[in-house]
């Protein structure tokens, strides 16, 4: 975990998150990138509810209206303390007015079983270290990628290494449940797009994690992007350098007003 990473999303104004430049969004310049939005969530889910005996499994995260670059609040609520489940939801608040809704689950850890379920073959890559870039690297300005098969312009199953380049909240330390929150956003670009760009602003995100990543670098495989009457759903597999670690899912609307 570092903090000395440049320029974060957010700095801190009493209980308001401050949005610096770095968390605008493609899609409007006075608007954040659903990134942070999913990230901020999150991390305040985690560091109001989260228990080391218990595994961040889900973080779903309903993006219902644009926010803009003023201030922010976070709300949270615990909704079940069980022994094996526990449930909390969190309000993203901005200017008096509910901007975005999430759910964190978490599951008590305990012994793996004897488990022989079929599983998809490894993924067999090179690692992020063996990737040579070649010209710009796909969104190098929001993250560092190593593009393992991502091709401009080309609609094919892309696979890609990515990681963060800023801290999210100014003198905090980027955890890997945190990183792993700010990077689910990828989902979307890496399943929605075509070849001729971006057509789709999603309205939710889902990271399910079966562990927490190991290491900085997160890997990310489309594995479905379907799509009809404006309609998309993108889902891509999570790889840290050791092997799989979950699954992002996002519910997508066709913009007609800009492609990125």
């Amino acid at each position: 975990m570092t903090t000395d990473l440049p320029g974060a999303f957010f700095t801190r104004d009493g209980d308001n998150f401050v949005p610096t430049e770095h968390a605008v969004g493609p899609w409007n310049p006075n608007s954040l990138h659903g990134r942070v939005v999913a990230g901020l969530l999150g991390r305040t889910l985690w560091l109001n509810h989260g228990d080391e005996a218990f595994h961040p499994t889900r973080l779903t995260v309903d993006m219902f209206r644009l926010p803009t670059m003023s201030p922010l609040q976070v709300r949270t609520e615990a909704v079940r303390e069980g022994n094996r489940i526990r449930v909390a939801d969190g309000v993203l608040v901005q200017e008096g007015a509910e901007v975005a809704r999430a759910r964190i689950v978490l599951l008590k850890k305990t012994d793996d079983p004897n488990d022989d379920a079929w599983r998809p073959p490894n993924w067999t890559v090179p690692s992020p270290d063996e990737v040579s870039v070649k010209g710009p690297a796909p969104f190098a300005n929001i993250w560092e990628t190593r593009p393992i098969n991502y091709t401009q312009g080309v609609a094919e199953q892309r696979r890609t290494w990515l990681r963060e380049t800023r801290l999210l909240v100014q003198g905090e330390a980027l955890t890997p449940f945190v990183r792993c929150a700010v990077a689910a956003d990828f989902t979307s670009p890496l399943a929605n797009m075509g070849s001729k760009g971006l057509s789709f602003v999603n309205a939710d995100i889902t990271l399910y994690l079966q562990r927490l990543p190991a290491t900085e670098w997160l890997g990310f495989e489309v594995a479905s992007h379907q799509s009809q009457d404006g309609i998309a759903i993108g889902e891509t597999t999570l790889y840290d350098e050791s092997g799989p670690i979950g699954k992002g899912l996002v519910c997508a609307v066709a913009n007609r007003r800009m492609n990125i």
